[in-house]
């Protein structure tokens, strides 16, 4: 098994060669509120996203990018936040909107499945007046 070290060096090596496989516009397309989407960078270069904070040459690699591609306009400037004012809470839409469609698919999924038990249920009536029908079309009367 490799050491931590071993581990956190391949993990420098993985991030190195994915900045180099990287053009401008892929890049761009992993911009995620004014930034590189550490999820996406993580999941590409095939390690966890918590290198990203406690391996510190990739720390240091990524903020490198970051600023290099602010120069080169990939990223958005950097917004400062004043000190002092704490920044507003804002909620994305996309995750409200998820979850209004998580809950809707959970109410679809329950509802189907109760419809499906009533058909089963249904199917088992109709099987016993089938049988009935049939007596009754065979004799011309009804059976006790």
């Amino acid at each position: 098994m490799a050491s931590g070290r071993q581990v956190a060096e391949e993990n420098v090596q993985a991030f190195a060669t994915w900045i180099a496989s990287k053009s401008d516009d892929e890049l761009r397309s992993l911009v995620h509120r004014g930034q590189l989407s550490r999820k996406e960078l993580a999941i590409e270069c095939g390690f966890a996203k918590s290198v990203l904070d406690q391996n510190p040459r990739v720390k240091k690699a990524l903020s490198d990018l970051e600023d290099e591609l602010r120069q080169r306009g990939v990223l958005p400037p950097k917004v400062e936040e004043p000190a002092g004012v704490p920044a507003p809470l804002t909620r994305e839409p996309g995750k409200l909107r998820g979850a209004i469609e998580a809950e809707r698919l959970r109410r679809l999924e329950t509802e189907n499945a109760g419809l499906k038990a009533e058909v089963t249920e249904l199917k088992r009536a109709l099987e016993k007046y089938a049988v009935l029908s049939e007596a009754l079309a065979l004799t011309g009367r009804l059976p006790r």
